[in-house]
């Protein structure tokens, strides 16, 4: 089973950036736009989690999060994967808005991952930038013009007060969809 832990952004910041891009959504692109309810920050993914595993991978993640303070934090800017000139993934930047808190979404990832791996868990993904996805292009693309455009975002300050862990099962039709298993607030020691 398949799984990941995540920031969801909570509603006012979600709105703002709905609103930001709603007027983009509208143009013709080459972008398959991420459907706004299904935005998060991931910290960790799990491809395989055997189902007998999840209750214990979701005590470990709530003990890291018990030990992490909430995280003063700003979805803004706008950056692609691998890079605009050749892009296929469209996202938002995660930044801190508090200056001491620069590595606090690094260090909750990695502190994620590594109790995920501690209890036979493995995580896929290498080096860590956290941000929200916006959009897919099922080829590379020139999206120079789509960063100049998208860098203007600019949200509003939150709190990050808990990650999600998410669970993929199957709806009725079948298919997969991720579900929330559990909300864990950050900072309840």
């Amino acid at each position: 089973m398949r799984a990941f832990v995540a920031i969801v952004p909570p509603e006012p910041a979600h709105a703002n950036l709905d609103a930001f891009v709603a007027p983009r959504r509208a143009l013709d692109s080459p972008w398959r736009w991420t459907p706004a309810h299904l935005w998060h920050v991931t910290l960790a993914f799990m491809a395989k989690v055997p189902k007998s595993g999840i209750d214990e991978m979701v005590e470990e993640v709530a003990v890291v999060a018990d030990s992490c303070d909430p995280i003063p934090l700003r979805l803004k800017g706008a950056g692609m994967f691998p890079h605009a000139g050749d892009a296929r993934v469209m996202w938002t930047d995660v930044r801190p808005t508090d200056p001491r808190g620069l590595g606090d979404p690094e260090r909750l990832a990695l502190r994620t991952r590594s109790a995920c791996s501690r209890i036979g868990v493995p995580t896929a993904g290498g080096d860590y930038r956290p941000h929200l996805t916006l959009a897919r292009s099922r080829r590379a693309v020139d999206a120079t013009s789509w960063l100049d455009a998208m860098e203007a975002y600019s949200g509003p300050p939150r709190l990050a007060q808990e990650v999600t862990v998410f669970v993929s099962r199957a709806n009725r039709s079948g298919r997969p969809h991720y579900e929330a298993e559990a909300r864990l607030p950050l900072g309840r020691r």
